[in-house]
């Protein structure tokens, strides 16, 4: 089977389990097990979706929740790599590292919120810290795990031939660790779309996770349901993406032929 052949295939069979989901929505939404103001049926949540994603003010919204999440997720993965990579090649990066990664990466890091908002507001640099703090350790950790598990001749060959030892950990090093940053900056990315969506949630005037709040204290259902459709939506589109980015940077590794 080609890959073009194969990817179609893998496309219909995750296609399966939604259009499952969604019949299962119609049929309780239909059964009269819920009422509509608490269910309304996909048809009717679907077409206020098509509504809200052509009005000027709720892509506002959109792009707030996206200007969130790329500044935080971007602040993550260059810390996250930076730091990664410093602590395989340098003891004393790594003694300072890894004890704060072992106390603060079991925390939840929601539970940091209200200190981020005392300290940073209400706006955005809350939302975005809370994203660092939470896209950041995924990304670190699967780098220096990568990084560790570079053969050790490929750094030894360089320094031989007179490259630094900084240089030689991000023009050697991260490199042949590449499909293990990578893996973590994915997983760093799906975290980023749940945190700012629950961020916006909390304490926000915008974005989508204001918009789904707003509609539940309203007791508007079907306002409610438009903005998870849309992270949802995004989420996928932000995933297919990144496989494609993550297909051309490593078209060299022998797991991508």
């Amino acid at each position: 089977m080609s890959p073009r052949v194969s990817n179609t295939f893998d496309m219909a069979i995750g296609v399966i389990p939604i259009a499952l989901l969604i019949a299962l929505w119609q049929g309780i939404a239909m059964s009269g097990a819920a009422p509509p103001s608490l269910l309304p049926p996909p048809g009717v949540v679907f077409g206020r979706f098509l509504q809200q994603i052509v009005s000027p003010a709720y892509l506002e919204h959109a792009y707030v929740t996206l200007y969130r999440l790329f500044v935080g997720f971007g602040i993550a993965v260059l810390a996250g790599v930076t730091f990664g990579i410093l602590m395989t090649g340098s003891k004393a990066v790594a003694s300072i590292v890894r004890p704060i990664v072992r106390v603060l990466a079991p925390v939840p890091k929601i539970a940091l919120y209200p200190a981020f908002t005392l300290t940073l507001g209400y706006d955005d640099a809350s939302k975005i810290a809370l994203v660092i703090a939470d896209a950041m350790f995924p990304i670190l950790l699967a780098t220096y795990q990568g990084a560790l598990a570079v053969e050790p001749k490929l750094a030894w060959s360089a320094r031989a031939a007179g490259v630094s030892p900084l240089k030689t950990l991000f023009t050697v090093i991260l490199p042949a660790a590449m499909p293990s940053v990578l893996t973590g900056c994915r997983i760093g990315l799906i975290i980023s779309c749940i945190v700012v969506f629950l961020a916006e949630m909390i304490t926000s005037t915008d974005g989508l996770g204001h918009l789904l709040v707003r509609a539940a204290r309203n007791f508007q259902t079907v306002d409610m349901f438009v903005p998870l459709i849309t992270i949802s939506i995004l989420g996928l589109l932000l995933n297919a993406a990144f496989n494609a980015l993550r297909r051309y940077l490593l078209r060299g590794f022998p797991e991508e032929k």
